[in-house]
């Protein structure tokens, strides 16, 4: 690491105002920025409209630093799962999901995660911290490579379900979210982001009050808070599930927006008809959608295991009954540890 401040922490204003103090012309700040953000610059002297005289100056006061491949993967069913090495050496994991109509990019918003869910490899990692907005950023503009690479089309869709919990990193996800939207950096449209949350009722708040046009998921896996407290220890600490639902249809008052919620089915914990029951009148009091996972075990001695296809089929036919509509998401990335809840299972351990 260089103690050089990064160039890419600083807004646009931000940027402008210190051309105009070292008594450069304004206009500067936006090739630069764009340089930085719309062309990805490496390094300064990729700034080729700029005097080779700023280009110095720029090399001498700031960095760009960048995140770093260090393991690429590619599953038998072309998922790939990117270890990514941060500017101060830790790890994430990102991965890039290709269906036939699509990629979608999982990145991670934290090092580690603080919320001890029970059935999670990334909760076994304790949190080390926050990614920042470009660390956020470049895993998008890694994906978006690969996805032209591999599959000859730009990214089309992101989704913030990797390792961390990305509204306890509320504003540099949200500032990341700005560049990958903004016509100036990024451009990808707000809709083809969602935001998913274990379940954090006042950020949920905050963030349907700024409405950044994205889409919202829940990883709710149980809509009885018994169950919900032990499986995720976070539904305790934030209130429950009656605090979360009064959250959630604020959101949907706010935004018009409705939730996905993500729900893993686990045998002998929430297979049995009455948190078949629970789900749909959970789901029944805020306008949403329900994607029904398969679990994928963490290790040879997971004590969480999948229930059988004849439980999924009957959370959906309840819930086909109640008039919500469900998807049964089978697992992409399994041989590669790149599935939902195995982001850092082996490879950041190892």
């Amino acid at each position: 690491m260089t103690d050089k401040p990064n160039i890419r922490s600083l807004s646009l204003d931000e940027l402008t105002l210190f051309f105009i103090k070292k008594g450069e012309k304004s206009f500067r700040a936006k090739q630069v920025y764009e340089w930085l953000w719309k062309k990805n610059a490496r390094n300064f002297d990729e700034m080729t409209n700029l005097s080779k005289d700023l280009r110095k100056f720029l090399d001498d006061n700031f960095s760009i630093p960048h995140i770093k491949i260090k393991h690429f993967q590619r599953s038998t069913d072309g998922t790939i799962k990117n270890a990514v090495t941060l500017p101060d050496n830790l790890l994430v994991e990102s991965v890039l999901i290709p269906t036939e109509t699509r990629t979608t990019a999982c990145v991670s918003s934290q090092v580690g995660c603080s919320l001890d869910c029970k059935f999670c490899a990334t909760a076994r990692l304790k949190r080390m911290r926050n990614l920042t907005p470009d660390e956020i950023v470049d895993q998008v503009v890694e994906a978006d490579l690969q996805s032209k690479q591999y599959y000859g089309h730009p990214l089309s869709n992101i989704v913030f379900m990797g390792m961390g919990e990305p509204l306890l990193n509320y504003d540099n996800v949200m500032k990341a979210i700005e560049k990958i939207t903004s016509e100036k950096a990024l451009g990808m449209a707000a809709r083809r982001i969602t935001v998913s949350t274990s379940g954090i009722p006042k950020m949920i708040r905050k963030m349907a009050d700024e409405n950044p046009k994205v889409k919202l998921a829940v990883s709710l896996h149980s809509a009885i808070d018994d169950i919900r407290n032990q499986i995720m220890p976070v539904n305790k600490r934030q209130g429950g599930l009656k605090e979360l639902l009064s959250a959630l249809q604020y959101w949907y008052k706010k935004t018009k927006s409705r939730i996905t919620f993500e729900y893993l089915v686990f045998k002998n914990i929430n297979d049995d008809q009455k948190s078949i029951k629970a789900l749909v009148n959970f789901a029944k009091q805020v306008p949403s959608k329900v994607n029904l996972i398969e679990y994928n075990p963490i290790d040879n001695n997971d004590t969480y295991q999948q229930a059988e296809d004849i439980v999924l089929e009957q959370y959906r036919e309840a819930l086909k009954k109640a008039g919500i509509v469900s998807t049964v998401r089978r697992s992409r990335g399994k041989d590669i540890d790149a599935a939902c809840g195995q982001l850092a299972g082996k490879m950041i351990r190892e």
